[in-house]
């Protein structure tokens, strides 16, 4: 099982802050550093970073770990933009760029900065056109393409990726998405779900690959989810009434909530066990997601917490 660490800058937090994280990540060995693409949370305007600018940062100020968009509204840029922003950052951090890509969700935050939400089956045609626009553009299908939203012309567009330029496609939906991705993407990355709902899910990944001439083993298969995991059981207790009172639950109430969604949680054997389990699935790497402001995260915490996931050397 590979590990990446997912944050939520859109809770506020500065590019010093991302880097510090981002420099802890690669210091601990962990596969990827990801980051959302939001400018807003509801509710309230915090100190929210572009997604793009800050990783082209990051690329200069780290050498190994791999940097992720997880992932990027089509709303907010048109195809043309993110493909050079995506193939820029990829240059300039010698490769290591992943680029997820989606439909875009939020209307609040559309709303405040005036960026049109379509309708989601319209999201999802643009969608299918701007997965096939990278394509173009990256030169991993020949031509330029022709949509009924989006156009390239037939022309090489350089800078070309270094590699492979991995794109993910993410997304809840049952059965479109996970489509699009076998499809498309080289990872197709989901919330944390009980390993039979996964199942379905990478059951038309493969399918979808298949039928499009490609090798279903080579989509990566991603989660990104919470893991609340303790010492022993007391510390776990200890952990589990904090997260609960937090939410205005009860501990057992906030407990069977993430059994139901598949989470590692418990002692380091239970949580194990259920990486185990999504594992067997099909699961490939696990993002452990953190909603905070960037400044409020403990360090020492998020340590413990992938070092009990079996995460860290």
């Amino acid at each position: 099982m590979q590990f990446g660490f997912m944050t939520e800058p859109q809770a506020g937090g500065t590019y010093d802050e991302l880097l510090g994280l981002t420099k802890w990540a690669e210091g601990a060995g962990l596969d990827v550093f990801a980051r959302s693409d939001h400018w807003l949370q509801p509710g309230f305007n915090p100190h929210a970073t572009d997604a793009f600018a800050s990783l082209a940062g990051l690329a200069r100020e780290t050498d190994r770990i791999g940097l992720c968009v997880l992932v990027s509204p089509l709303t907010f840029r048109h195809p043309a933009v993110i493909a050079k922003n995506a193939a820029t950052i990829d240059e300039m951090s010698g490769g290591r760029l992943i680029l997820g890509v989606g439909t875009g969700w939020q209307q609040h935050e559309h709303d405040a900065f005036g960026i049109e939400l379509p309708d989601m089956s319209e999201r999802f045609d643009r969608l299918l056109e701007t997965l096939s626009y990278l394509w173009a553009a990256f030169g991993r299908s020949p031509g330029g393409f022709e949509g009924r939203y989006y156009s390239l012309a037939d022309v090489e567009i350089l800078p070309r990726p270094t590699g492979d330029l991995p794109i993910i496609v993410g997304g809840a939906g049952p059965k479109r998405t996970p489509r699009l991705a076998g499809r498309f993407a080289d990872e197709y990355n989901t919330f944390v779900s009980s390993p039979d709902d996964l199942r379905a899910r990478i059951g038309h990944v493969r399918e979808s690959a298949s039928e499009h001439g490609r090798n279903p083993d080579d989509v990566l298969i991603s989660i990104m989810g919470p893991a609340l995991v303790g010492a022993d059981d007391a510390e776990y207790r200890s952990l589990l009434e904090t997260a609960a009172a937090g939410r205005d639950l009860t501990p057992e109430e906030f407990e069977q909530r993430l059994i139901d969604r598949g989470a590692p949680i418990g002692t380091p054997d239970r949580a194990q066990e259920a990486l185990a389990a999504l594992e067997e699935a099909g699961v490939d790497r696990y993002y452990l997601q953190v909603f905070a402001p960037l400044g409020d995260i403990q360090i020492g915490e998020v340590e413990a917490t992938f070092g009990h996931l079996g995460a860290l050397a």
